[in-house]
């Protein structure tokens, strides 16, 4: 009897090495931590808006947020502002750069997570889901507490900003 236990406990610890082998870092923290993110309220007919938020690499790794996804709207994009002619103008980017130690700021006017014809409007207190896709991390699964304009969290302003 006490031979099979042995037997059963060394199969079990064999197979969770194996596991263990098969998923590396599985209980590391995720280099990338998000704070204060929300998304902005707009005016009733508005079929877009877009995600801010501040992402903070604490690993020691260059890392991009190459993408996001989400449920509630039909498409999602990675923008920026840039100023052309003399105007601000939005355009998408491939990538958001997270170098490593050091915190972006995803905010408006800047860089930010842009939905793009959402399913149906957005209430204030509402969650909205996204997905942040991470080059090389795990993707993170967020839900963002939408918001009016003014009740916005202000964001910090020592972040890094490419």
């Amino acid at each position: 009897m006490i031979g099979r236990l042995v037997l059963f406990a060394l199969i079990f610890a064999l197979a969770l090495a194996a596991h263990a082998a098969d998923h590396p870092g599985a209980s590391d923290p995720h280099p990338v931590e998000v704070e204060q993110p929300f998304v902005r309220l707009m005016p009733p007919g508005q079929p877009n808006t877009a995600a801010f938020m501040v992402l903070r690499n604490t690993g020691g790794v260059d890392l991009a947020l190459i993408g996001a996804e989400s449920g509630a709207s039909r498409v999602v994009e990675l923008h920026d502002h840039q100023m052309v002619d003399g105007m601000m103008r939005m355009r998408e980017v491939g990538q958001i750069p997270l170098p490593a130690g050091t915190r972006t700021a995803l905010e408006p006017g800047g860089l930010h997570v842009m939905l793009i014809g959402l399913h149906e409007p957005l209430r204030a207190g509402q969650r909205v889901p996204i997905t942040l896709v991470f080059d090389d991390a795990p993707s993170v699964e967020l839900h963002v507490p939408v918001r009016h304009p003014g009740e916005e969290t202000p964001m910090h302003h020592h972040g890094h900003r490419h």
